[in-house]
């Protein structure tokens, strides 16, 4: 055999036989192993903020398997060595990657520690707005003589409630004494009980005894707690105690949040025009955005259609049930999305790109009747390539504590679990950008308009903790062919080519700022 052919033979054997080997190691693999990389040097500082921790390190015994688990503000990104390389070495072994976003930034600002200082003042900022006293961890020691609620008291700014679950269960003795101590209500009774001696009504701290224990029990079931601090979103810890005995317990105070609710009249089966609106941004692409509509109103003819627009030089697209909106030139992408979802009247928005187009796989219903029928905020579909591949572009998301310099962000391709009733759709926290969502909260979530050209996992990024979303396969929409001769683009291809994909740098830089400042990263991985 001539020598080039051997050689060739010889990287298919070597490939195939890498291949053979990947395969059988992940076999049984369920998903992505994102568990954060700790060692007992770290874990052992973590204990010992613990008192009822005894002893050195020699008594204690960590169970590697858990304590790789546990979250020690201590985050990193680490990314996978590459033990060897072959043709194609990155497509058939994918390794984890990390960006040092710490780096990126503040090498190339031009005054990088004024820029750290303000990173964590803003931070500080924000704790102080988000951190209210039910954050604060407490533990009810055990054999305590006081019952009290641990959980879902809510009182109304600067109103009264009465404290439920309030009293003393313990051994005999000639008089019986309880306190309560607050910081931002007062103590009073709603009636006052016989052979009960009160001290300190109407302020913050308030006792109570006798010489009679089921007496003072009644007593303490009329106690009232009365907010005297205003604040729309906070929390009261109060103090309840007796002779060496002493417990906490936290009170919500709240406005009660105002329902959003939406009447779309529907009986029976699925109104989708009256459930749904489809909404866009277009940008020199208005052959497509025909398409788009064309598709659209083959299947769904009323359904309404938000367009944003930033062209330089708009086209007026007309027609029933359509609303265009203009925005100046070249605002951008996320922006884009922001006012299209500013004029969504509907319960569901539907996200489409402008190069899409609807087929009879394109069933709205399946998605609406998953967010009918589950608590989800967000369920993605499948997005069709003229190849005839199709892409649900699922991820999971998460964030680890990183202390002083920032958290730790971590990206994986896959998903959590299948959800009962819907053996198509799984749980995850990142779906590709064909989707619908329940209105209120994607408002509530929002997209940042800084981000202009390229985005998309920043609005899941913005979102975790907040939605709770799905993808599902079986819904899909087709994608229009990107594949073009140079020499067969239009002028506005071209142009678009050019915002499009011309100023990455700049959006890498913008980008690498949004994770570094807004969100507070200092790294981040991703396979």
């Amino acid at each position: 055999m001539p020598y080039p052919h051997k050689r060739t033979f010889g990287l298919i054997l070597c490939s195939a036989l890498g291949v053979t080997v990947y395969v059988w190691s992940h076999m049984g693999l369920s998903g992505v192993n994102t568990l954060p990389r700790q060692d007992k040097a770290h874990l052992f500082q973590w204990l010992s903020h613990y008192q009822y921790i005894v002893g050195n390190e020699s008594g204690i015994r960590v169970k590697d398997g858990i304590a790789c688990k546990v979250a020690l503000n201590v985050c990193s990104c680490i990314p996978d060595k590459e033990s060897f390389r072959l043709p194609f070495s990155k497509l058939i072994f994918p390794r984890v990657w990390a960006h040092y976003l710490d780096k990126a930034v503040l090498e190339s600002y031009p005054e990088p520690e004024e820029l750290k200082v303000h990173r964590a003042q803003e931070y500080s900022s924000f704790q102080k707005r988000s951190y209210t006293a039910a954050n604060r961890l407490i533990v009810a020691e055990a054999n305590s003589p006081l019952q009290y609620p641990t959980q879902g008291v809510v009182v109304r700014p600067l109103k009264t409630i009465i404290l439920p679950g309030l009293a003393l269960k313990t051994n005999r003795a000639s008089i019986y004494n309880v306190y309560l101590r607050a910081a931002l209500g007062t103590f009073d009774v709603a009636a006052t009980v016989e052979g009960v001696s009160l001290n300190g009504e109407s302020k913050s701290l308030m006792t109570l005894s006798s010489p009679n224990l089921s007496t003072l029990n009644k007593q303490l079931s009329l106690v009232t707690y009365t907010n005297t601090v205003f604040h729309p979103r906070t929390a009261d810890n109060v103090e309840f105690g007796t002779d060496g005995h002493r417990s906490f317990f936290t009170i919500k105070i709240q406005h009660k949040s105002t329902t959003k609710l939406y009447n779309s009249g529907h009986k029976g089966e699925y109104n989708i025009s009256g459930l749904v609106t489809l909404a866009t941004k277009t940008f020199l692409r208005y052959d497509k955005l025909k398409d788009l509509i064309d598709s659209v109103r083959k299947y769904y003819p009323t359904v309404t259609i938000v367009i944003a627009d930033d062209n330089k030089h708009p086209q007026p697209v007309t027609g029933p049930h359509i609303e265009q909106y203009f925005m100046p030139f070249g605002k951008g992408w996320f922006a884009g999305r922001n006012l299209a979802l500013s004029q969504v009247t509907t319960k569901y928005v539907l996200w489409v790109d402008d190069d899409f187009y609807f087929t009879s796989n394109t069933k709205l219903e399946k998605l609406v009747d998953i967010l009918e029928k589950t608590t989800l905020d967000l369920v993605g579909g499948a997005v069709r390539e003229v190849t005839g591949y199709t892409a649900t572009y699922r991820h999971t998301i998460s964030v680890e504590d990183g202390g002083e310099e920032g958290d730790c962000l971590h990206i994986r391709t896959g998903h959590h679990h299948t959800i009962q009733g819907f053996p198509n759709c799984v749980v995850a926290d990142a779906v590709i950008n064909f989707f619908m969502g329940r209105t209120d909260k994607l408002r509530e979530v929002g997209f940042n308009p800084r981000l202009a050209r390229q985005a998309h996992l920043e609005f899941f990024i913005d979102g975790l903790g907040s939605l709770h979303i799905a993808s599902c396969s079986d819904v899909i929409v087709n994608h229009a062919s990107k594949i073009k001769l140079p020499w067969g683009k239009t002028s506005s291809e071209k142009e678009y080519e050019k915002f499009r994909y011309s100023s990455d740098s700049e959006n890498s830089k913008m980008r690498n700022e949004v994770f570094y400042f807004t969100n507070r990263f200092k790294c981040m991985t991703s396979n």
